[in-house]
């Protein structure tokens, strides 16, 4: 008898939709998925104000609706993008939003699309992260620094040592998320952190190391920021999020890009996982024999951090082959999802 899992239908906690082109392209393979995902904001120019997040999310719901997705019910939790410019009149704006959920920093420089990032969050946000911590809105931080004489793999390590401590220091009631986590000094800091603190990994982190990149040759697919880490981080993350920690949950950092701009002298950071993010998950879980705590990590912990009701629907994935496609049409280009080509054991179920 072929093995199905039935679960709460799964939340997306950290992703890329693009706009135009590109988002009709991508959001629909979310959308069958999850039941709700928080956007990203770091579009060109970035989001910046509640009125911008609104004009978007109304771009996401007119891409779902000319697809025939309405059905679905797909909620698009929006952000705005921190800036050194940023007033406390906007995070004011958000606390009386319906449809904006939290802030996200990118240090300047950091990765696609965060030139216009903060260059010093504790000396020019301190009254919006004041507001924020008031307010009860969620600070979402890309947790690596930018100085170039720091090695890439440390990046996290150290963004930890000189932003996290002095954050948390200063503001210990803010709501803050690690996102896209890759490192085991991560993992120990998140899990042993005073105060209301929680972390998304992605499948690529859960699923590979950084030799993943170098298999064969140089591969493009698998580089995205931060860039995958030594196996024991891969370990360390694993067991955080199999483990029965709240504070640890699904956030896919799905983030496409034609294939052209990802095989190229400058190739783009991200990888594309949105298509089969449930299938990746699982088959992490299920390796390590903990496929009973997937739901805990996709479907309960999200919204029970950021103070929402969990999801009454669910979903159900059948042990099966799932092959990967080599790519997918992505407006008048092509997009590579992660992992192309390879076969995995689960999928989720036909119809969904």
């Amino acid at each position: 008898m072929t093995q199905t899992l039935t679960i709460t239908t799964p939340d997306d906690w950290h992703l890329h939709l693009r706009e135009g082109d590109a988002l009709r392209a991508v959001v629909a393979d979310s959308a069958r998925q999850f039941k709700r995902a928080i956007i990203m904001p770091n579009l060109r120019p970035p989001i910046t104000t509640v009125d911008q997040a609104l004009s978007y999310r109304a771009q996401i719901m007119a891409a779902l609706h000319e697809q025939g997705l309405d059905s679905l019910g797909f909620d698009p939790l929006m952000t705005l993008y921190l800036t050194d410019n940023t007033r406390v009149e906007d995070i004011e704006a958000i606390a009386q939003s319906a449809h904006v959920y939290a802030v996200k920093l990118y240090p300047a420089g950091a990765t696609t699309n965060s030139d216009q990032g903060v260059t010093d969050l504790l000396g020019r946000c301190t009254k919006v992260l004041e507001t924020m911590q008031r307010l009860s809105v969620p600070l979402l931080v890309h947790g690596e620094v930018t100085d170039p004489t720091i090695d890439v793999f440390d990046r996290e390590a150290v963004f930890i040592e000189r932003v996290m401590i002095g954050l948390r220091r200063a503001y210990p009631a803010l709501k803050v998320v690690f996102e896209h986590l890759t490192t085991k000094d991560g993992v120990d800091y998140v899990r042993e952190a005073e105060g209301p603190i929680g972390a998304t990994i992605t499948p690529q982190h859960l699923l590979y190391n950084r030799n993943a990149i170098f298999t064969g040759g140089l591969r493009p697919h698998w580089y995205c920021l931060p860039v995958l880490k030594r196996e024991t981080h891969r370990l360390a993350l694993v067991q955080a999020a199999t483990s029965d920690n709240p504070r640890f949950f699904l956030g896919t950092d799905s983030a496409p890009h034609a294939r052209h701009l990802k095989e190229h002298a400058s190739g783009c950071a991200g990888c594309y996982s949105a298509l089969h993010a449930m299938t990746l998950y699982a088959t992490v879980f299920d390796a390590v024999g903990r496929l009973d705590r997937l739901e805990a990590f996709a479907s309960h912990r999200g919204p029970d951090f950021y103070g929402l009701p969990r999801n009454t629907t669910k979903i159900t994935l059948v042990k099966e082959p799932y092959q990967v496609p080599e790519q997918l049409p992505f407006g008048k280009a092509s997009l590579v999802p992660l992992a192309s080509g390879e076969t995995f054991p689960w999928r989720v179920q036909a119809g969904v």
